[in-house]
């Protein structure tokens, strides 16, 4: 059996070489943190979008884009960390805080089943009140009632928060993590989501994410659900107070964890068999990719990321949504983006391992202590580093495009990049399967979190399927390891089969309340 090996990197080589890129697309080398900051700011985006196509259709075909039936369930809004984008967190003793019953979550997986769903995203505020055995008693109740139904479950800050509200033995983060991690996978849990991610890069995060874990304690939750065999997600969410090069960090700490785990992957349990042909479908079989067999999966198995989805900040009814646009005033537009600024005066340390030694580019003297000290950075170098945290940079739809194309590229070793059409409406999510997205994620029964900061897009699964077709591709439905279930090439697709489409638009199934302190947050319809 051969040990993984990453494609190796050609750090002098520029970043826009026509020989370097065939090469990257075709999985033959890889870009370095620095080619792909270059790309990002030099490359037009149209360029861009084809190169990281070319990258998708190397590793997925030219064929089939899939989707998957789940259910987003929020089991409680109540959280104690206080993230300055979040519009879903309540403190617990508003009127419209709540805890989901079990009853009222189950109701919740019935409908979905009903419907051919085949999992469920269950992920929360950190509510200190849940004993470890609530959420023990909930994965049973789950799995009593459905089998069959993935709990792709809790998000690395919530794990964390489970490590203090439960004080588990061990002398480790890991052990401690572990230790949790199998209580909760024995009694039902799956595989875990990538929520919570958001930016990397300690300054960022420190500044938006308050009471939420870093990236070191995020990165090694999920290590500790690879060793367990759980195949999870990677997200970023970007487009507020950070600079461009953060967002490349970002993916490079992804990139590296999942080199680890890939590594020790190759070592553990043998793969699938080489492919699988859809019941009732006459299509060629489909390669699996990456899979290990379900009863391998936890006993012998390892785990990897499968996917990574990005998607912008949404800033409606957050804290720091109601932070100044960086340009409001004209006259800042000459000048670098503070994020920008924080990040280059960190980039010595942005891409190595050792995050605390001292940037040459910052004043003599400097502590890495005082990096957070943004007011006495020197203003002949960095003269918006003052208004660091003070400004946000929104995220149309060109910059998403880039942001996702640039991950197909610079992400060689996960297999599925998600298009964000949740954030960015169903059209630009039609878009990003030409920039480097393979897949369209869920029809989205129900989602709280984002619809709160004011985003409502939601599809049914021929709106989806028709998307999917419109951009070129077949529709295939997936499970949560991208396996495929359904390949939708005969006139009962579910988008073949609609005769009229005015019953079929796009739908709000969550609509905006009212900004009173009484107002339910989100409304979501009935499936």
């Amino acid at each position: 059996m051969s040990i993984y090996s990453p494609p190796p990197e050609h750090p002098r080589l520029d970043a826009l070489d026509g020989g370097l890129l065939n090469a990257v697309a075709s999985g033959q080398a890889r870009l370095t943190p620095e080619q792909a900051l270059e790309l990002f700011r030099r490359m037009p985006l149209v360029s861009l979008g084809r190169w990281a196509d070319a990258r998708a259709r190397s590793l997925h075909g030219d064929t089939y884009r899939t989707y998957i039936i789940d259910r987003n369930i929020n089991y409680t809004n109540v959280c104690n960390a206080k993230c300055t984008f979040c519009a879903f967190r309540r403190d617990g003793h508003e009127p419209d805080a709540y805890t989901l019953s079990y009853e009222a979550l189950l109701d919740k997986i019935d409908a979905l089943v009903a419907i051919g769903g085949t999992q469920i995203l269950m992920q929360g505020g950190m509510n200190p009140a849940l004993p470890l055995e609530w959420y023990e008693k909930l994965l049973r109740a789950i799995k009593d009632r459905h089998p069959h139904v993935h709990v792709h479950g809790f998000s690395p800050p919530e794990f964390i928060e489970f490590v203090h509200f439960f004080d588990p033995p061990g002398s480790t983060l890991e052990d401690k993590l572990r230790w949790v991690m199998v209580r909760l996978r024995d009694a039902g849990l799956d595989s875990l989501p990538g929520g919570g991610g958001e930016i990397f890069a300690p300054a960022v995060r420190r500044k938006i994410g308050l009471g939420k874990c870093d990236a070191e304690a995020w990165l090694t939750t999920m290590y500790v659900a690879h060793s367990l065999g759980m195949f999870t997600s990677a997200t970023m969410m970007f487009g507020h107070i950070e600079g461009h090069a953060d967002r490349i960090h970002h993916m490079w700490l992804v990139r590296q964890w999942q080199d680890r785990a890939l590594r020790e992957s190759d070592a553990a349990a043998p793969r699938h068999s080489n492919a699988i042909k859809p019941e009732g479908s006459s299509s060629e079989a489909l390669p699996l990719r990456h899979s290990v067999t379900p009863s391998l999966r936890h006993a012998q198995g390892r785990g990897h990321y499968k996917a990574f989805i990005a998607w912008p900040f949404q800033r409606e009814n957050t804290p720091l949504g109601r932070v100044p646009d960086w340009g409001a005033n004209p006259a800042e537009l000459e000048q670098e983006f503070p994020g920008d600024a924080i990040a280059r005066a960190l980039s010595p340390q942005l891409f190595t391992s050792s995050p605390a030694r001292p940037s040459p580019d910052l004043p003599a003297g400097t502590r890495a202590a005082d990096y957070l000290d943004y007011d006495a950075m020197d203003p002949s170098r960095y003269p918006t580093a003052h208004l660091f945290g003070k400004r946000v940079r929104m995220s149309g739809s060109t910059d998403y495009l880039r942001t996702q194309a640039l991950s197909r590229l610079f992400l060689d070793n996960i297999y599925s990049i998600g298009a964000s059409w949740v954030t960015m409406g169903p059209h630009i999510g039609q878009v990003a399967l030409a920039f480097g997205a393979t897949d369209m994620g869920s029809v989205m029964m129900e989602e709280n979190v984002v619809s709160s900061a004011g985003t409502t897009y939601c599809l049914d699964e021929a709106l989806l399927c028709r998307l999917i077709r419109g951009a070129g591709f077949i529709p295939a439905q997936r499970d949560n390891v991208y396996d495929i279930l359904k390949i939708h090439d005969g006139p009962d697709a579910p988008d073949l089969s609609v005769t009229d489409w005015s019953t079929h638009r796009v739908r709000r199934l969550h609509i905006q309340a009212p900004k009173t302190p009484k107002a339910r947050l989100t409304v979501s319809a009935k499936p």
